[in-house]
């Protein structure tokens, strides 16, 4: 919903819609009413700011701007070979102009001794220069109002068969913007924060993404837009921290032997200025009585798993147990070999859960989890289970983060009476974990 009433008009009531094309927008683009047509931007920009003349348009790669006046006009073939054929010259030579669709339009508003603005790609075929269905209108000697960066649209093949063109999309826009004045557009972002960052308002930014008349237009209209956008969201994201921080957690109050022995004897190489910073920002989520919820991102080989043994440690410190989740049975096979080795002269009861782990064993591995007996477990998505029950887990670390869907891993808050605190480690992260 929009503020405006006019910007939440549904869309069959603009000027150049109706019913039908305001049922097709709705099911194409899901635009619904006229504030959602407003806030349909462009994908590209047509530069029509410069004229070519007849004997250049060759050398250009893309589309050229001719002004050139009708010389001749003839139908050629029948059928569906039927095609128009309308040579035009300047004052440097000529070319033609074909169309093989829309031959009775073009009949109807191109005529003998016309002058024209053409716009299409050039091509040469028997020493014949050509433009095939190019964009045409009549020129009245007024270039200033040819001078321009036409926008273009997305559309589909369904409403290109039904004329719903980008150029269409642009007339509607166009219509909607007359009827517009500044009060129907909510300003967002505080007046402090527009002019601290120089931006431009939002009913100016609205108009200038639309219809800009230079290359400064389009920029000052992108940066407007695109901030407004990523600051709504890091609000969003600051009023779930906000929520997320005040969620009951449990309480880590010491930091004990299992932590302190293994840094003074066992670490087995010295931590960078990061890790140490990382593993006391940690240390202080876990003493708040509030659930962490934390990304850990680190290239490969930065140590992640050493701050993660470290937090684990913390918690046991705290009498509580420790999870280990890995997205593959490999990695978990890893992760399991490596921390029971350093972890072996502290006397750590760890084991490893997979699917692959059957019968006894896996009977054994749940009891003992379910008895309190197994300190740090270390698996894949068999952690995630029913049948997988903690006596009294504190944390839950989840290794490559983005192989986990949210659902999955927030299977793991409710493993016990309260949420267990959450650090989640990744070398790539992803806008959904946001």
């Amino acid at each position: 919903m929009y503020t405006s009433k006019l910007l939440n008009t549904p869309i069959e009531y603009l000027r150049g819609v109706g019913p039908q094309r305001g049922d097709l927008m709705r099911k194409e683009l899901e635009i619904s009413c006229f504030g959602d047509l407003l806030h349909y931007f462009p994908f590209r920009y047509i530069d029509k700011t410069k004229f070519t003349k007849v004997s250049q348009a060759l050398t250009s790669q893309e589309a050229v701007q001719i002004i050139a006046r009708v010389q001749q006009i003839e139908t050629v073939g029948e059928g569906f070979k039927k095609r128009l054929i309308i040579t035009v010259r300047d004052d440097t030579g000529e070319m033609d102009l074909i169309w093989f669709q829309g031959i009775s339009w073009v009949q109807k508003y191109i005529f003998l001794g016309d002058a024209i603005v053409l716009y299409g790609k050039a091509n040469a075929f028997n020493g014949v220069l050509s433009v095939t269905h190019p964009e045409v209108e009549k020129y009245d000697g007024n270039t200033q109002n040819l001078n321009k960066l036409e926008p273009v649209y997305y559309g589909t093949e369904k409403l290109k068969a039904r004329g719903v063109i980008s150029k269409v999309i642009l007339k509607m826009v166009e219509a909607l913007l007359q009827q517009l004045t500044p009060a129907d557009i909510a300003e967002l972002i505080p007046a402090g924060i527009i002019a601290q960052h120089q931006l431009i308002d939002k009913f100016n930014a609205l108009k200038k993404i639309h219809f800009p008349k230079t290359s400064i237009d389009i920029q000052e209209a992108k940066y407007r837009l695109k901030y407004e956008e990523l600051f709504l969201q890091q609000i969003s994201i600051c009023k779930t921290k906000i929520n997320t921080s005040k969620a009951q957690g449990f309480l880590f109050k010491k930091v004990g032997d299992y932590f302190n022995t293994f840094y003074t004897k066992y670490l087995p190489f010295t931590l960078t200025d990061d890790q140490k910073k990382v593993v006391k920002e940690i240390r202080q989520n876990m003493v708040t009585g509030c659930q962490m919820n934390r990304l850990l991102q680190g290239d490969v080989g930065s140590g992640k798993t050493m701050v993660a043994l470290l937090s684990m440690l913390v918690a046991l410190d705290n009498d509580f147990q420790a999870c280990l989740v890995a997205p593959t049975e490999i990695l978990s096979q890893q992760h399991y070999a490596g921390l029971k080795e350093i972890t072996e002269p502290l006397g750590i009861k760890i084991k490893l859960l997979t699917g692959a782990i059957k019968g006894k064993e896996r009977k054994k591995v749940l009891q003992d989890l379910a008895d309190g007996e197994l300190q740090i477990v270390i698996g894949t998505h068999a952690l995630f289970e029913d049948k997988v029950i903690f006596k009294n887990l504190g944390l839950a670390v989840i290794d490559e983060q983005h192989r986990f869907g949210v659902a999955q891993r927030a299977k793991l808050w409710g493993k016990n009476i309260l949420p267990p605190h959450i650090l989640v480690m990744t070398a790539t992260p992803i806008p959904r974990t946001l």
